[in-house]
């Protein structure tokens, strides 16, 4: 069996990929490491775990938590695997990072990211960059493969925005300086740790926009965005939180280039992505939610055109604690370690 570590392991992104390699045939969880209910079953935390996954949560400094793995996910935030990565990379293992740290396979793009955030714009590790992908797989599958030790993986936004637009942008459908991006998450993505602003008087029956200065994940939507473009492509992005517990609407605009139908749009979505089992292509007048991709590793897109103002309007669904993080960090390992893409995931998502 493939053995898994998870750093990181007591929060939303840890509790996520757990359930997910539970059960996993071809992957057993060896060791949990965390700063927080250290000493405990990660199940007396997380009930629902209860027989499925009952290993202590062991603190850094214990010296079960240095055994090697094969396979090391870091479901910490931006700045801890950058200083992690290098000794467990020595230890043989592959690497999926959760945060920014190796999103950008150069320091000065790097540079650019954490400037843009107000993190330090020194990376602790640069030496490991240009060892990374972006763990976006349908964009990147061609590069990521059983070679690859470092993926980072993509923020949940970023995912929406980016499955959403990419198809439009590489086929040239819209004009480039016309993007919009209006992103609604649940507050499972601001993470386990309360806050004043989450606190549930404050969630129910309240929604509002958020880092209107500048969210984390415009950086790498931009990035990735210009790539396919081969320009330097900028949007405007505007997140909101809504009381809802897990997933992401993305509403993403652009101004058609020329008369386009939305049949012909599906038909250009539907080859673009036809090689990719998580992503699923709708027409305007389907009834497709948030609650039809909660608990996948699916991205649902829905096609429209707004013949009145010549706009593209694509809809874009994720479970952000699935597609937007764990799932794509599952889908991401089974690509490097040789295994079907989606094995693990042969089980459809919760309804209602």
């Amino acid at each position: 069996m493939i053995k898994a570590k998870i750093v990181g392991a007591g929060g939303f992104g840890g509790v996520g990929i757990v359930e997910l390699l539970t059960t996993h045939p071809e992957v057993e969880i060896k060791t949990l490491v965390a700063i927080e209910s250290v000493g405990n079953p990660i199940s007396d935390t997380y009930p629902h775990l209860k027989g499925f996954c009952d290993l202590v949560i062991l603190p850094p400094s214990d010296p079960a938590a240095q055994e090697p793995a094969d396979i090391v996910f870091m479901a910490t935030p931006d700045g801890v695997g950058m200083k992690l990565a290098a000794e467990e990379l020595a230890k043989g293992a592959k690497i999926i990072d959760y945060s920014g740290d190796f999103r950008f396979n150069d320091k000065e793009t790097y540079a650019n990211y954490a400037s843009r955030i107000g993190k330090p714009t020194e990376h602790a590790a640069p030496e490991l960059l240009p060892l990374s992908i972006y763990g976006l797989p349908e964009l990147h599958r061609n590069n990521i493969n059983k070679k690859t030790k470092i993926i980072g993986n993509p923020g949940c936004f970023a995912v929406s925005c980016i499955l959403g637009l990419a198809p439009a942008i590489k086929e040239k459908l819209i004009t480039t300086k016309s993007i919009i991006c209006d992103c609604k998450t649940g507050i499972s993505g601001a993470g386990k740790k309360p806050a004043a602003t989450f606190h549930y008087p404050l969630r129910y029956e309240n929604m509002n926009a958020y880092k209107l200065a500048g969210h984390q994940h415009i950086y790498e939507v931009e990035h990735e965005l210009s790539l396919l473009a081969e320009e330097d492509i900028k949007v405007t992005f505007t997140s909101q939180v809504v009381p809802l517990c897990r997933g992401i609407m993305s509403t993403l605009y652009g101004t058609l280039n020329s008369k386009t139908t939305e049949n012909d749009i599906i038909n250009i979505y539907k080859k673009f992505y036809g090689n990719n089992g998580f992503v699923r292509i709708y027409p305007s007048s389907s009834a497709i939610g948030t609650q039809h991709v909660r608990g996948t590793n699916y991205c649902n897109i829905v096609i429209s055109v707004d013949e009145r103002t010549s706009r593209l309007r694509i809809v874009s669904y994720i479970d952000n604690l699935v597609k937007g993080q764990a799932g794509s960090a599952m889908q991401n390992m089974n690509i490097i370690l040789g295994l079907p893409e989606k094995t693990g995931f042969d089980r459809p998502g919760m309804y209602p």
